[in-house]
Parts: C-alpha cells; sequence; structure tokens
C-alpha cells in the first residue's frame, strides 16, 4: 500500500426532516480494553440532544449489549461464539448498555428489545410501531436493540442494520443517520485501496454500488458495509432516506447537529411501498418456503394471482399457518425465491394439499381455511413480473 490516502468527503446540506432513527454500532461503543466507552457516544448523544431541543425527534438504535457483557463475565466471553454464550453476553449487556445513553439525557430513555418474531408477527409488528409511537409522544427517548437473549437466529451478520431500517419505517421516519467507523461508501475499501473515491451521493442501490461494499473495519461489531447498504435499502422502500457517516469524527457529528452532512447521502426510491406490501417484503421470514410449479410461477408474475394448492409442490421446513415465508419455484435452472407472503396453512398440511384442488382441502384435512394456500392481499412478488403484470394488491402509496 503506498502513502497516498483516499479522497475525503465535501460536506453537503441535508434535506428538512422531522423524525429519524439514528443506528449506532458496537464499534463506536466498545472499549479496546472490554465493555462500553462513552467516548464517542458523547458526541452522537449531543447530536441527538440538539435535535431534540429543535423540536425533532429520534429513536436510537444501538447494538453493544454483547461487548458490555464480555467485560462484566470474562470467563463467558472465552466461550467464544457459540449461540448460547453470546445470549448470555447480550443479557449481562443490556442493563450496561441502556446505562450508558441514559447518563446522556435528562429525559426518560426507554429499552426497546424486539426480535424478529415480533416483525413477523403482523399484530406484535403493529403493536410495536404503535409503542413506539407513544413513546415519542411521551417525550421519551427509544432505545431499540434485538432481544438476543430469546432469539435463535438474531445473532446474524447486520441484523440492527436491518433492524434500524424496519424500525425507521415502523415510525414512520424521514431518515435514517447509520454511524459508522469510517467516513462513508467508497468506491473500494478505503483501508486497502489508496485510490478509493468517495461517494457523496447514491441516487439508486444498483448492483455495481453493492459491489463496492467491503466488510467490517472493528472486528467487533457483526455488520458489514454491505449490510448498511442493504438497510438503506429497505429504508428507501418505505421512502426514507439514509446517511452515513463517520460516528468517530467529533468534527462529522458536530456538522450533522447543524444539518451539514460529511459522509454518503442514499436517496429513497422512487416509488414508496404501501405499508402493508412494505412489511410483506422486507420483514424476516420463517426459515421454510413454499415450492410452486411453472404455471403457479407465471400466474403469480404475471396475473397477480392468489396462490392455490393446485399450483404447490411441496413445501420446505416446518412453519406454521400465519407465518410469512418465501414462495419458490424449482425447475432446471435451478431454485429461486419468487414472492413472500402469509401462509394461510401450516408446512404440514401443505404437503398434504399439495397439487390438490381447492374443494377437496377439507376432505384431505378435515379443516379448511380457505381455498388459497396464500391470498394476493398478503402476497408480494419479488421478481420483475412480465409485460403488462402487476404487484397483486396495492403496490404504491402517495
Amino acid at each position: 500500500m503506498t502513502s497516498q490516502t483516499p479522497s475525503s468527503f465535501v460536506e453537503q446540506a441535508l434535506p428538512p426532516w422531522r423524525r429519524a432513527v439514528l443506528k449506532v454500532g458496537s464499534s463506536l461503543l466498545a472499549a479496546d480494553g472490554g465493555g462500553l466507552t462513552p467516548r464517542f457516544a458523547l458526541g452522537l448523544a449531543q447530536f441527538v440532544s440538539a435535535n431534540l431541543a429543535a423540536g425533532r425527534e429520534l429513536v436510537i438504535v444501538s447494538s453493544g449489549a454483547v461487548a458490555a457483557g464480555r467485560a462484566i463475565v470474562p470467563k463467558a466471553a472465552e466461550a467464544g461464539a457459540a449461540l448460547a454464550a453470546r445470549q448470555a453476553l447480550a443479557a449481562l449487556g443490556q442493563a450496561q448498555l441502556i446505562a450508558l445513553w441514559q447518563r446522556f439525557f435528562e429525559r426518560p430513555v426507554a429499552q426497546v428489545l424486539l426480535t424478529h418474531d415480533d416483525l413477523r408477527n403482523r399484530r406484535r409488528y403493529l403493536n410495536a410501531r404503535a409503542t413506539l409511537g407513544e413513546l415519542l409522544r411521551l417525550g421519551a427517548l427509544p432505545v431499540v436493540n434485538e432481544n438476543d437473549t430469546v432469539s435463535v437466529d438474531e445473532l446474524k451478520l447486520g441484523d440492527n442494520d436491518n433492524l434500524a431500517a424496519i424500525v425507521a419505517a415502523l415510525v414512520d421516519a424521514d431518515a435514517l443517520f447509520i454511524a459508522t467507523d469510517i467516513d462513508g461508501l467508497y468506491t473500494a475499501d478505503p483501508r486497502r485501496d489508496p485510490q478509493a473515491q468517495p461517494l457523496h451521493e447514491v441516487q439508486e442501490l444498483s448492483a455495481a454500488v453493492l459491489a463496492m461494499a467491503g466488510g467490517s473495519g472493528s472486528g467487533v461489531g457483526t455488520g458489514g458495509m454491505r449490510t448498511k447498504l442493504e438497510a438503506a435499502a429497505k429504508a428507501g422502500a418505505a421512502g426514507i432516506e439514509t446517511y452515513l457517516f463517520n460516528g468517530r469524527s467529533a468534527e462529522v457529528v458536530r456538522g450533522l447537529a447543524q444539518d451539514r452532512l460529511r459522509g454518503t447521502r442514499i436517496h429513497a426510491a422512487r416509488t414508496r411501498i404501501a405499508a402493508r406490501k412494505y412489511w410483506l417484503r422486507h420483514v424476516p421470514v420463517e426459515p421454510g418456503a413454499i415450492l410452486v410449479d411453472a404455471g403457479a410461477a407465471a400466474a403469480l408474475l404475471d396475473k397477480g394471482a392468489s396462490l392455490l394448492p393446485g399450483g404447490v409442490a411441496g413445501a420446505v421446513g416446518e412453519f406454521r399457518r400465519g407465518d410469512m415465508v418465501e414462495v419458490r419455484l424449482r425447475d432446471a435452472a435451478g431454485e429461486r425465491c419468487l414472492a413472500r407472503g402469509v401462509s394461510q396453512y401450516a408446512a404440514v398440511d401443505i404437503r398434504r394439499i399439495a397439487g390438490r384442488h381447492s374443494r377437496d382441502i377439507e376432505a384431505i384435512l378435515g379443516y379448511n381455511y380457505g381455498e388459497n394456500v396464500i391470498h394476493r392481499d398478503d402476497l408480494v412478488v419479488l421478481e420483475k413480473p412480465g409485460p403488462g403484470a402487476r404487484d397483486p394488491g396495492p403496490g404504491t402509496t402517495t
């Protein structure tokens, strides 16, 4: 590597915003010797306080519980990356994490712990939305984290980045601020390539832009730049702009408090997805899928039809009635996801009625939840439909 350094970001004005989500990763909160440090959190808290004083509303999505737990019980940290050990560390560190944020604010700080199950279930998703809205109405500062202690699939790469995007949609935010440990998005990894150029604005998150994303820089957190761009795509689908900035730079954070961004602005999608369609498209799915034949795939993609048992080829995994699952086509070209939706039948039932006519359901199962395996109103197409096709149900909102 040469002595050259990548070009720096220039300051740009932020668009007006009323409500925002601030995502803070472990790399900004974890101390070198273990535990949490206020070193960078203080500046971010001052950014929050300045905007709250200006009459704006914020929600913080904060990582750091596992890092905090490692300092409390070093012996547990020696257990490595085993799920149970990480869940125990998260339980130990949650109190430390919320205490870190509470010390910076005079107003009440509310801890909100969510799991993927909370987001998969439509009723609990709406309950979380109502709770966060009420906390903001009361003047509290919600601090959201994943409830890692009781989750079996949560400690994945970049979960809090994606959680922040979903929370931004939940609270109808105007902006998603993602504090990172680098200055923003570059054309290449600036730590390895001195010719990397900063991207001040991204109009569309194309495959080429996603390919520019590198990995996690610090090794402390679980998310890299690619997951941040995936989160930006989720936020953008809800009409929310995303701003990437270096949370370790006091100068950058001070500028942000004055609506001046030195980082990457990622524009929202031109067409905003309706709230229910957003939920169907972006919340986590159960680890299972409904397999369909080519005829059913064509009906879903080209006609916006409901999924009937006659077009079902089988079910993968074990899911329950009412779970969010993928709809997949398996053919000579391989297997690919066509759509996502809420299944009206459990996997065990789908295997029994696959390929049969809807009128035979009750005779086979002894009960009937309706003629559709997935109704068109509970389904969103992911693959681009053919000419003249439409996404089932209302697809956009103004």
